[in-house]
């Protein structure tokens, strides 16, 4: 049976100089875990307008369903404008308000987030007290909860975040963020530091720290993991992050050891950072080709 994953949050364009193409951390997660295989689903929202048609026409090109994106009449579909001019180091510009920031609740989402096997949140989804107000109705729910923390300055609030912290068993950060937390809880900025202050204080299991081209690592019960990542010519970094979450999710459900996980966490992760846009179609074979 294929395990059951839960996304929540936003799904938009990224506006680049070359043109527009579908992103999103949350709709890039739950469609690479689709393409893994698994049974995945997204919790978001598009404007009943052109853009956000276009945007399920997409994800339907891919077999994904799409019963738990709602349309929200008087909101616009969401658009980020890109600035891809270092590749490895994208700026983003993102509009506000858009259809995801109201986000409702209803059965059908909570029966679902019941019925996973992981649920998948983050922090820009809920940048408006309504979306805020569904995910905070979803989390309570006793599956394997997921905090990507994916921090987008000025949308971000450390008191909605030690909230979330509170329900965390999986936390996946990278570096940068690693040190605005340090900051925030008013730490020495280094990985051990921040790593133990987070699991002595919230109930998290483990967290994952992203280090872009140079890899990742683990930390859980008071030991590291690394990996030094694999080298491939980047075509652009946008959803490199969210790769890396997807294959590490599926790793970690189908119970492979923390080695095993990295290693293809870190392999998906570059592939994907060497094709252009945040969800390219692909096969497990070209993954596994990357060396």
């Amino acid at each position: 049976m294929k395990n059951k994953v839960v996304v929540f949050g936003e799904m938009l364009w990224d506006c680049l100089p070359s043109g527009s193409v579908p992103g999103g951390a949350p709709m890039n997660v739950a469609l690479h875990l689709h393409q893994l295989g698994l049974d995945s689903k997204l919790i978001s929202a598009v404007g009943d307008d052109v853009e956000g048609k276009k945007l399920i026409d997409f994800l339907t090109t891919f077999g994904f369903q799409t019963q738990l994106i709602q349309v929200i009449a008087d909101q616009e579909t969401s658009k980020v404008l890109v600035d891809d001019s270092d590749p490895e180091n994208m700026k983003y510009e993102i509009v506000s308000p858009v259809a995801w920031d109201f986000i409702q609740w209803n059965s059908e989402t909570e029966h679902e987030v019941a019925k996973s096997d992981a649920f998948v949140f983050g922090t820009l989804g809920v940048r408006n007290p309504e979306s805020l107000s569904t995910l905070i109705k979803l989390i309570h729910q006793k599956t394997l909860r997921i905090f990507d923390a994916n921090l987008r300055s000025p949308y971000y609030d450390f008191e909605i975040i030690e909230t979330l912290l509170g329900f965390t068993d999986i936390l996946k950060i990278n570096e940068d963020e690693l040190e605005i937390f340090a900051d925030y809880f008013d730490l020495e900025p280094n990985i051990k530091t921040v790593c133990e202050h987070l699991d002595n204080h919230f109930p998290m299991d483990l967290i994952c720290i992203t280090k872009g081209s140079k890899g990742a690592l683990i930390f859980k019960g008071g030991e590291f993991w690394e990996h030094s990542g694999y080298k491939v010519e980047v075509a652009d970094s946008i959803g490199a992050g969210d790769a890396f979450l997807s294959g590490f999710i599926k790793c970690y459900l189908e119970k492979k050891s923390l080695e095993e996980t990295l290693d293809f966490a870190c392999k998906l992760g570059a592939f994907v950072a060497s094709k252009k846009g945040g969800t390219p179609k692909y096969t497990a074979s070209e993954v596994h080709a990357i060396q």
